[in-house]
């Protein structure tokens, strides 16, 4: 028996056929949406069993993002209590000093390369000479990322503020770099906003911004979030211990 397709098979197909061939000279919808450039990030963090985990993800490379990993250089010396320690060196769980609070137990450590071509319009990279601000402050030399704040301290102690690393710039002891390679640079992060001691400046721990979830899409919101596994939600950043200028804010120089 020979099998012979009825009318209707061959009107199906025929229109199955033609409806792909249309489809195939349709030109595709494409999205209007920008896309958001990403680089990859590292972190390490205190797990709340005590076991340290360590991961290395692509998110976006927003303002926000970057912030979180690129303050300080490697080689910068944060002060614990066993004494100072290159902020690459540093180990979840090991106790940084706080100018606030004493000793407290770093939950989360994050790092990121900047590259040269990054910097194409103004320097990311801020070197303050030792001596800068005093005798021993810095000592050594240090060198910041575009995510630092230090501290400016005012005759008021209640108006101490934090300020970007580059208002600090003034041309001679504290001068703006471009990376002549990749440059790894890292960020903290306690169980509450601090200032710490960074080669004898006072540095602000990492901390996004009091509301800064309201201010991002639920798709951002969610991959800012995955970067800190070790928080279950915006409100666990806590608050500010000082007030601060927000890092395009940088018009300077002041003092220290």
């Amino acid at each position: 028996m020979v099998y012979t397709p009825s009318a209707f098979s061959l009107e199906t197909s025929l229109r199955a056929n033609t409806s792909s061939a249309e489809c195939d000279t349709l030109p595709r919808r494409t999205s209007n949406r920008p896309a958001l450039s990403r680089r990859i990030y590292e972190m390490s963090w205190l797990c709340r069993d005590g076991r340290i985990e360590t991961a290395r993800q692509s998110a976006p490379s927003g303002q926000i993002f970057k912030s979180a990993f690129s303050a300080f250089a490697r080689g910068t010396l944060v002060t614990t209590t066993t004494g100072p320690v290159a902020v690459e060196d540093l180990v979840p769980g090991m106790r940084i000093v706080t100018n606030e609070r004493g000793p407290s137990p770093l939950l989360w450590i994050g790092s990121m390369s900047l590259l040269p071509d990054e910097a194409r319009d103004e320097p990311p990279l801020t070197r303050i000479m030792a001596d800068a601000f005093g005798m021993g402050r810095p000592m050594p030399d240090v060198l910041a990322g575009p995510g630092a704040r230090l501290m400016q301290r005012m005759t008021n102690a209640t108006e101490n503020t934090l300020r970007p690393v580059q208002s600090f710039r003034d041309g001679m002891n504290v001068i703006a770099l471009r990376p002549p390679g990749p440059t790894q640079l890292f960020h903290i992060l306690l169980h509450r906003h601090a200032t710490i001691s960074v080669g004898g400046l006072t540095a602000e721990t990492f901390h996004p911004g009091p509301g800064f979830e309201s201010t991002m899409s639920y798709e951002s919101r969610m991959h800012f979030m995955a970067l800190f596994p070790h928080l279950r939600r915006p409100s666990d950043f806590g608050s500010l211990a000082y007030p601060r200028q927000p890092l395009s804010d940088a018009t300077g120089p002041c003092a220290i």
